[in-house]
């Protein structure tokens, strides 16, 4: 019996990068790409129309960013195991990754063999993981962010007064403070941009 070639959904909002992937995963025989997304928002629905095994899913994208995407379809049950590739190799970025459910987490700039293999991998059953991101996570610690910190940071990574963060995230004033500055300790930072900035750059955000 021929076996059944593995099923790969592209998640990416670079029309380019998509599309590459697509042409280069298309070169391996037991590979194929049945449907490509643009939009974070449009992989669950995918998922449950095409059925993949696999789904590749950026991190960044409009709608629903690659993190919450892989812990909705994870969730849903559907069969389909999910592999980060990204351009953003930061280890807080693979430390959500994995806790959210994905199989997998490399750099867009892997070697297309090496891909290929990793895809085969995830739809195997197995984790992988970029190695030397592997190393910067176990050396970067743990995020010692609480998820109301992370969404207050978000909230003053776009600029605006303590009040309209407070709108934003829904809570008071001193609560924010209360938040911020905490948040300004763990980060080493001196004030609430600073430590958006440094969140972010840490993939904690």
């Amino acid at each position: 019996m021929t076996p059944k070639n593995i099923r790969i959904l592209l998640a990416d909002d670079q029309d380019l990068v998509r599309g590459g992937l697509a042409a280069l995963l298309a070169l391996e025989g037991d590979l194929d790409v049945v449907v490509q997304v643009g939009r974070g928002d449009e992989v669950l629905d995918a998922v449950r129309e095409h059925r993949p095994d696999v789904a590749l899913i950026d991190i960044e994208m409009p709608g629903m960013d690659g993190i919450e995407v892989t812990r909705q379809v994870t969730s849903a049950l559907l069969g389909c195991r999910c592999l980060i590739v990204t351009t953003f190799g930061r280890p807080g970025y693979l430390r959500r990754a994995m806790d959210a459910g994905a199989s997998g987490f490399v750099v867009k700039d892997t070697p297309a063999e090496r891909l290929a293999q990793m895809v085969r991998q995830v739809a195997a059953g197995q984790h992988v993981l970029d190695p030397q991101l592997a190393a910067d996570s176990l050396a970067g610690g743990i995020d010692p962010l609480t998820e109301r910190e992370r969404d207050v940071l978000r909230a003053a990574a776009a600029g605006g007064s303590i009040r309209a963060i407070a709108d934003a995230v829904h809570l008071s004033p001193g609560t924010v403070r209360n938040h911020l500055s905490s948040a300004i300790g763990k980060t080493d930072t001196h004030n609430r941009y600073e430590a958006a900035r440094a969140a972010q750059a840490r993939g904690w955000l």
